[in-house]
């Protein structure tokens, strides 16, 4: 008996030290991983290019009078084009901030940071692509019309997107919302298992985990039954996330995948546009998509910031086509190829099994394309009559938005915006706590989601019109990235998104006017520094 005491107190002392040293090795091992990350590597790299210009500016210090007036001129002549761009105005100003003060390097910093990523020919193969598209989606515009008759606004709204996005209403397509990211996951893993012909995937973040490992599984299991079985994953989102070259991986696995506008050492950051959206088509038949990416935090299996709360919603029927058609541009344009789309549409009496639930148009944006996320808001900000819930991540928004959400709680709409209590960026949870004043004193209401974070990008309008997708209340969503959303009219759910906006208010704190008034001269001062460059971050 004391031998077996004893033996079971050394079995407890050797785990005890076995628990000591291995935080030593994980952090030895982190800081390993940090050494050799490509980021780092990639940072050497710029400021060895940043390190070489200067010295090249000091080494020819006597043409320094030369250096400065040319530099002048380009500043003088990027102020000019900016002025006279198309764009919008609080990123102009933003630029302008910066190059007017500093004529040498402002105009410079531009020409390297503020241009878009694309080229000339990249741009043209995308348009193309924009258009075939275009050309094979249609919706079934007699059956709409019974609907929009009802409503003039409908209409409206349905005829910008399809003016913008070329995404048709559809009918004959069955909407579930999905209110949290551990129904989204058990949802896309019971369809993933059921699919006949391919599964299409494209999101913005993956990461290897209990969701994304179980997701491969499945994926790897259809792959080798024939299924043509692709991801698109962006390599921004997922530069922490992904070992380099991840996409070599899954070809090895029998997994086609793409890797959207890869991160390059090069001292320039025209790469600020990125592939943002979260699609998971099966057969054409059945499409997920909301804020919801392919990482443990999103379904509450790794803690990050609290708890996680974010939303989907699952299409069935004619809609899906529209996300059909959004993945393959993106592949074909990431690929630098042009499939024939028709070959992946499904056989037209598959449509007739679904019920219509009211009109459903999912729609995309992209940079320069009207700006398409924004307005779809900004439609369903100024036609709310009774109500308007919104769920944000961020709420970084403009002077036009600002106004169109102060006017509609003024003229008597209830407004309530939850925002996370816990945030994931500090300084975009300092902006957006910054914007919280004017919408207060209009009578907008504001919650804070105190259990964690809230990741949801969703919108209920006066039990008719609904919103999820992936945009985000920020300038980059608006602006920078690659976007998608799905737009409702009489749809189940619009109402579900309404309930959950109830039940999701009723864990958070509201924000009252003189707690968010109740700030520091020195911290109002820094606030209304980072609203002038909020477009640039």
């Amino acid at each position: 008996m004391k031998s077996e005491r004893k033996e079971r107190a050394k079995q407890r002392l050797d785990a005890a030290r076995e628990r000591l040293r291995s935080p030593k090795e994980s952090i030895f091992k982190r800081i390993a991983r940090l050494l050799t990350h490509r980021l780092l590597l990639t940072v050497v790299l710029i400021v060895l290019q940043i390190a070489v210009l200067l010295v090249m500016i000091l080494a020819c210090g006597r043409y320094f009078v030369h250096f400065y007036v040319i530099c002048v001129l380009i500043s003088m002549l990027v102020v000019l084009y900016l002025l006279n761009k198309r764009g919008h105005p609080d990123y102009k100003i933003a630029w302008m901030l910066i190059i007017l003060p500093f004529p040498i390097f402002g105009g410079l910093l531009y020409l390297l940071l503020g241009g878009s990523w694309s080229s000339s020919r990249s741009l043209k193969r995308m348009e193309r692509l924009e258009i075939l598209r275009h050309s094979i989606l249609s919706g079934d515009e007699n059956a709409t019309q019974s609907f929009v008759s009802q409503h003039p606004d409908a209409a409206n709204q349905m005829r910008y997107i399809y003016a913008t996005s070329s995404c048709p209403p559809y009918v004959n397509t069955e909407t579930e919302y999905l209110p949290i990211g551990e129904v989204y996951y058990a949802r896309m893993v019971e369809e993933l298992k059921k699919a006949k012909h391919y599964i299409f995937l494209q999101y913005f973040i993956i990461k290897e985990g209990e969701m994304w490992n179980t997701i491969l599984s499945i994926l790897e299991e259809k792959a080798a039954q024939g299924v043509d079985v692709r991801v698109i994953y962006d390599d921004i989102g997922c530069l922490f996330t992904l070992p380099k070259r991840y996409s070599q991986e899954l070809e090895k696995r029998g997994i086609a995948c793409a890797v959207f506008n890869p991160f390059r050492p090069v001292a320039s950051l025209r790469l600020n546009n990125r592939d943002h959206r979260k699609l998971c088509i099966v057969d054409g038949v059945v499409g997920f998509t909301g804020g919801i990416n392919l990482s443990d935090e999103y379904i509450n299996q790794w803690e990050r910031f609290g708890h996680w709360k974010d939303t989907g919603i699952l299409l069935r029927g004619q809609a899906v086509w529209s996300l059909t058609a959004m993945f393959l541009s993106c592949w074909d344009y990431t690929k630098n190829i042009e499939e024939k789309m028709d070959n992946y549409r499904p056989d037209p009496s598959v449509f007739g099994t679904f019920q219509t639930d009211g009109v459903v148009q999912p729609y995309n944006s992209n940079p320069g394309n009207e700006s398409v996320g924004a307005a779809v808001y900004m439609n369903l900000i100024s036609r709310a009559k009774r109500y308007l819930y919104i769920t944000t991540p961020y709420l970084v928004i403009d002077d036009a938005m600002t106004n169109a959400l102060c006017a509609a709680a003024l003229s008597g709409v209830d407004v309530r915006i939850i925002t996370p209590h816990i945030p994931d960026k500090r300084y975009v949870f300092m902006l957006t706590q910054a914007h919280y004043i004017p919408l207060l004193e209009a009578g907008v209401k504001i919650y804070e989601y105190t259990p964690g974070f809230i990741h949801s990008k969703t919108f209920a309008v006066d039990d008719e019109f609904g919103v999820v997708g992936t945009v985000n209340l920020d300038y980059r969503s608006f602006y920078l990235h690659y976007e998608d959303g799905v737009w409702m009219y009489k749809s189940g759910a619009v109402a579900a998104i309404r309930d959950d906006f109830l039940s999701t208010q009723a864990l958070s704190q509201p924000v009252l006017l003189e707690e968010a008034t109740r700030v520091s001269w020195l911290k109002r001062f820094g606030l209304s520094l980072l609203r002038v460059i909020a477009p640039l971050m």
